[in-house]
Protein backbone atom coordinates (compact mmCIF):
# COMPACT_ATOMS: atom_id res chain seq x y z
CA UNK A 1 0.00 0.00 0.00
CA UNK A 2 1.68 3.38 -1.30
CA UNK A 3 -0.34 6.61 -0.29
CA UNK A 4 0.79 9.93 -1.49
CA UNK A 5 0.38 12.95 0.10
CA UNK A 6 1.15 16.73 -1.77
CA UNK A 7 1.56 20.60 -0.18
CA UNK A 8 3.33 23.48 -0.90
CA UNK A 9 5.69 22.67 2.06
CA UNK A 10 5.13 20.45 5.65
CA UNK A 11 1.28 21.29 6.01
CA UNK A 12 1.15 17.93 5.04
CA UNK A 13 3.67 16.55 7.78
CA UNK A 14 0.45 16.25 10.53
CA UNK A 15 -1.88 13.94 7.93
CA UNK A 16 1.63 12.03 7.09
CA UNK A 17 1.95 11.25 10.51
CA UNK A 18 -1.98 10.65 11.36
CA UNK A 19 -1.81 7.95 8.14
CA UNK A 20 1.28 6.33 9.82
CA UNK A 21 0.02 6.05 12.78
CA UNK A 22 -2.99 4.41 11.59
CA UNK A 23 -1.27 1.59 8.95
CA UNK A 24 2.41 1.42 10.23
CA UNK A 25 2.53 -0.65 6.84
CA UNK A 26 1.91 1.46 4.28
CA UNK A 27 4.88 3.18 2.12
CA UNK A 28 4.21 6.97 2.61
CA UNK A 29 5.23 9.47 -0.66
CA UNK A 30 5.53 13.25 0.41
CA UNK A 31 5.26 15.51 -2.65
CA UNK A 32 5.75 19.77 -1.89
CA UNK A 33 6.94 22.21 -3.40
CA UNK A 34 9.61 24.28 -2.15
CA UNK A 35 10.82 26.00 -5.30
CA UNK A 36 7.16 27.71 -5.39
CA UNK A 37 6.01 28.27 -2.20
CA UNK A 38 4.37 29.90 -0.81
CA UNK A 39 0.73 29.14 -2.90
CA UNK A 40 -1.31 31.23 -1.28
CA UNK A 41 -0.15 34.56 -2.91
CA UNK A 42 -0.34 33.09 -5.93
CA UNK A 43 -3.13 33.71 -9.04
CA UNK A 44 -5.97 31.10 -8.57
CA UNK A 45 -4.42 29.53 -12.38
CA UNK A 46 -0.73 29.92 -10.97
CA UNK A 47 -1.67 27.71 -8.09
CA UNK A 48 -3.14 25.38 -10.26
CA UNK A 49 -0.07 24.64 -12.12
CA UNK A 50 2.09 24.16 -9.19
CA UNK A 51 -0.44 21.97 -7.90
CA UNK A 52 -0.54 19.84 -10.45
CA UNK A 53 3.11 19.23 -11.15
CA UNK A 54 3.24 18.31 -7.70
CA UNK A 55 0.33 15.89 -7.91
CA UNK A 56 2.16 14.34 -11.63
CA UNK A 57 5.40 14.21 -9.26
CA UNK A 58 3.18 12.04 -6.84
CA UNK A 59 1.41 9.83 -9.60
CA UNK A 60 4.28 9.22 -12.07
CA UNK A 61 5.83 6.89 -8.71
CA UNK A 62 2.01 5.14 -8.87
CA UNK A 63 0.56 5.66 -5.06
CA UNK A 64 -2.68 4.15 -4.29
CA UNK A 65 -4.15 7.36 -3.14
CA UNK A 66 -3.35 10.57 -3.02
CA UNK A 67 -4.19 13.44 -0.30
CA UNK A 68 -4.35 17.06 -1.12
CA UNK A 69 -3.01 18.00 2.45
CA UNK A 70 -3.65 21.79 1.69
CA UNK A 71 -6.47 23.49 2.30
CA UNK A 72 -5.82 26.23 -0.50
CA UNK A 73 -4.58 23.74 -3.16
CA UNK A 74 -7.95 21.86 -2.25
CA UNK A 75 -10.17 24.69 -2.88
CA UNK A 76 -8.93 25.67 -5.96
CA UNK A 77 -7.03 22.57 -7.46
CA UNK A 78 -8.78 19.68 -6.49
CA UNK A 79 -11.19 19.46 -9.05
CA UNK A 80 -8.32 20.12 -11.73
CA UNK A 81 -6.16 16.98 -10.07
CA UNK A 82 -8.87 14.77 -10.07
CA UNK A 83 -9.62 15.21 -13.36
CA UNK A 84 -6.06 14.42 -14.08
CA UNK A 85 -5.85 11.55 -11.95
CA UNK A 86 -8.80 9.90 -11.12
CA UNK A 87 -10.35 7.04 -11.27
CA UNK A 88 -6.89 5.54 -11.58
CA UNK A 89 -5.32 7.02 -8.34
CA UNK A 90 -8.35 8.06 -5.65
CA UNK A 91 -7.65 11.89 -4.43
CA UNK A 92 -8.89 13.21 -1.57
CA UNK A 93 -8.91 17.09 -0.63
CA UNK A 94 -8.55 18.99 2.67
CA UNK A 95 -11.38 20.52 3.98
CA UNK A 96 -11.35 22.61 7.05
CA UNK A 97 -13.64 21.13 10.03
CA UNK A 98 -16.32 23.57 10.36
CA UNK A 99 -18.68 20.84 9.86
CA UNK A 100 -17.91 18.72 13.32
CA UNK A 101 -17.19 22.20 14.96
CA UNK A 102 -20.59 23.59 14.72
CA UNK A 103 -22.56 20.13 15.23
CA UNK A 104 -21.20 20.73 19.09
CA UNK A 105 -23.38 23.80 18.87
CA UNK A 106 -20.97 25.61 20.50
CA UNK A 107 -19.13 29.08 19.68
CA UNK A 108 -16.52 28.49 16.79
CA UNK A 109 -13.72 30.10 15.97
CA UNK A 110 -11.86 29.50 12.50
CA UNK A 111 -8.31 30.22 12.20
CA UNK A 112 -7.05 30.05 8.85
CA UNK A 113 -4.79 32.25 6.38
CA UNK A 114 -5.56 35.83 5.82
CA UNK A 115 -6.46 34.92 2.22
CA UNK A 116 -8.92 32.24 3.18
CA UNK A 117 -10.57 34.02 6.16
CA UNK A 118 -13.56 35.17 4.56
CA UNK A 119 -13.47 33.85 1.36
CA UNK A 120 -16.57 32.77 -0.68
CA UNK A 121 -15.06 29.36 0.09
CA UNK A 122 -15.05 29.30 3.19
CA UNK A 123 -18.22 31.37 3.74
CA UNK A 124 -19.94 28.70 2.16
CA UNK A 125 -18.79 26.29 4.39
CA UNK A 126 -20.16 28.51 7.70
CA UNK A 127 -23.56 28.97 5.51
CA UNK A 128 -23.82 24.81 4.82
CA UNK A 129 -22.75 23.74 8.17
CA UNK A 130 -22.88 26.02 10.92
CA UNK A 131 -26.00 27.89 10.23
CA UNK A 132 -27.25 29.50 13.35
CA UNK A 133 -24.28 28.70 15.52
CA UNK A 134 -21.76 31.76 16.06
CA UNK A 135 -18.98 31.91 14.40
CA UNK A 136 -15.75 34.05 14.57
CA UNK A 137 -13.25 34.10 12.06
CA UNK A 138 -9.85 34.71 12.61
CA UNK A 139 -7.08 35.32 10.45
CA UNK A 140 -3.34 34.46 11.12
CA UNK A 141 -1.33 36.57 8.78
CA UNK A 142 2.50 34.66 9.12
CA UNK A 143 1.70 31.97 10.82
CA UNK A 144 1.57 29.25 7.97
CA UNK A 145 5.31 31.15 7.13
CA UNK A 146 6.10 30.86 10.70
CA UNK A 147 5.87 27.21 10.89
CA UNK A 148 6.84 26.68 7.44
CA UNK A 149 10.50 28.16 8.74
CA UNK A 150 10.32 26.30 12.32
CA UNK A 151 10.87 29.70 13.89
CA UNK A 152 9.09 29.49 17.59
CA UNK A 153 9.52 33.30 17.98
CA UNK A 154 7.56 34.19 15.14
CA UNK A 155 5.08 31.01 15.65
CA UNK A 156 4.46 32.39 19.18
CA UNK A 157 3.98 36.17 18.11
CA UNK A 158 1.62 34.90 15.19
CA UNK A 159 -0.16 33.06 17.84
CA UNK A 160 -0.41 35.58 19.94
CA UNK A 161 -1.97 38.09 17.33
CA UNK A 162 -4.52 35.58 16.14
CA UNK A 163 -5.30 34.36 20.02
CA UNK A 164 -6.30 38.61 20.51
CA UNK A 165 -9.05 38.84 18.06
CA UNK A 166 -10.24 35.26 19.67
CA UNK A 167 -13.48 35.91 21.55
CA UNK A 168 -12.75 34.39 25.19
CA UNK A 169 -15.93 32.32 25.41
CA UNK A 170 -15.25 30.23 22.16
CA UNK A 171 -16.05 26.62 22.55
CA UNK A 172 -14.47 25.19 19.51
CA UNK A 173 -11.10 25.70 17.25
CA UNK A 174 -10.92 25.02 13.68
CA UNK A 175 -7.26 24.76 12.66
CA UNK A 176 -7.96 25.84 8.81
CA UNK A 177 -4.56 25.31 7.66
CA UNK A 178 -2.51 22.29 7.54
CA UNK A 179 0.69 23.88 8.79
CA UNK A 180 -1.80 25.14 12.13
CA UNK A 181 -1.77 21.31 13.37
CA UNK A 182 1.58 20.91 13.74
CA UNK A 183 1.82 23.87 16.27
CA UNK A 184 -1.21 22.97 18.34
CA UNK A 185 0.14 22.98 21.52
CA UNK A 186 1.53 26.89 21.31
CA UNK A 187 -1.95 27.60 20.25
CA UNK A 188 -3.67 25.73 23.09
CA UNK A 189 -1.27 27.61 25.03
CA UNK A 190 -2.44 30.77 24.32
CA UNK A 191 -6.25 30.41 24.12
CA UNK A 192 -5.89 29.01 27.24
CA UNK A 193 -4.63 31.99 28.66
CA UNK A 194 -7.03 34.20 26.40
CA UNK A 195 -10.24 31.90 28.12
CA UNK A 196 -8.96 31.63 31.57
CA UNK A 197 -8.28 27.35 31.09
CA UNK A 198 -11.42 27.00 29.69
CA UNK A 199 -11.69 23.47 27.47
CA UNK A 200 -11.79 23.78 24.37
CA UNK A 201 -11.97 21.46 21.85
CA UNK A 202 -9.74 21.63 18.97
CA UNK A 203 -11.15 20.39 15.41
CA UNK A 204 -8.08 18.89 12.57
CA UNK A 205 -8.44 17.40 9.49
CA UNK A 206 -5.02 15.17 9.63
CA UNK A 207 -7.36 12.03 10.92
CA UNK A 208 -9.83 12.22 8.58
CA UNK A 209 -8.39 12.72 5.71
CA UNK A 210 -6.42 9.79 6.74
CA UNK A 211 -9.15 7.45 7.39
CA UNK A 212 -11.13 8.72 4.05
CA UNK A 213 -7.63 8.01 2.28
CA UNK A 214 -7.98 4.42 3.63
CA UNK A 215 -11.61 4.15 2.59
CA UNK A 216 -11.09 4.90 -1.02
CA UNK A 217 -9.16 2.31 -1.26
CA UNK A 218 -10.56 -0.79 1.08
CA UNK A 219 -8.51 -0.57 3.63
CA UNK A 220 -9.16 -0.21 7.28
CA UNK A 221 -7.13 1.29 10.50
CA UNK A 222 -4.42 -0.84 11.70
CA UNK A 223 -2.38 0.83 13.91
CA UNK A 224 -1.22 -2.15 15.85
CA UNK A 225 0.79 -3.44 12.84
CA UNK A 226 4.55 -3.81 12.69
CA UNK A 227 6.02 -0.62 10.88
CA UNK A 228 7.51 -1.75 8.05
CA UNK A 229 6.46 1.12 5.65
CA UNK A 230 9.38 3.76 3.91
CA UNK A 231 8.92 6.94 2.87
CA UNK A 232 9.59 8.41 0.00
CA UNK A 233 10.44 12.44 0.12
CA UNK A 234 9.80 14.89 -3.34
CA UNK A 235 10.65 18.29 -3.43
CA UNK A 236 9.94 20.01 -6.46
CA UNK A 237 9.83 16.68 -8.34
CA UNK A 238 12.95 15.80 -6.92
CA UNK A 239 14.21 12.64 -4.53
CA UNK A 240 15.39 14.22 -1.86
CA UNK A 241 14.78 14.03 2.02
CA UNK A 242 13.00 15.30 5.39
CA UNK A 243 13.93 19.03 5.71
CA UNK A 244 15.35 20.46 8.99
CA UNK A 245 12.36 22.39 9.50
CA UNK A 246 10.20 18.94 8.98
CA UNK A 247 12.59 17.49 11.29
CA UNK A 248 11.84 19.94 14.15
CA UNK A 249 7.78 18.97 14.79
CA UNK A 250 7.39 15.65 16.24
CA UNK A 251 5.43 14.73 13.07
CA UNK A 252 8.70 14.91 11.21
CA UNK A 253 10.86 13.21 13.62
CA UNK A 254 7.80 10.16 13.42
CA UNK A 255 7.70 10.03 9.92
CA UNK A 256 11.86 9.58 9.82
CA UNK A 257 11.33 7.25 12.40
CA UNK A 258 13.32 8.95 15.28
CA UNK A 259 11.04 10.48 17.30
CA UNK A 260 13.53 11.61 20.11
CA UNK A 261 16.87 12.97 20.02
CA UNK A 262 16.71 15.86 16.85
CA UNK A 263 17.52 19.14 17.98
CA UNK A 264 14.65 21.79 16.62
CA UNK A 265 16.29 23.99 14.49
CA UNK A 266 17.26 27.41 15.92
Amino acid sequence: MKIALMDSGIGLLAAAAATRRLRPDADLLLSSDPDGMPWGPRTPADLTERARAVARAAAALRPDALIVACNTASVHSLATIRAELEPGIPVIGTVPAIKPAAAAGGRVAIWATPATTGSPYQRGLIRDFAAGVPVTEVPCPGLADAVEAADEAAVVRAVAAAAALTPADVTDVVLGCTHYELVEEPIRAALAARTGGAALTYHGSAEAVAVQALRRIGAEPAPGLPRTGGLTVLHSGRTSALSAAALGYAEGRLLAGHEHGVPVPG
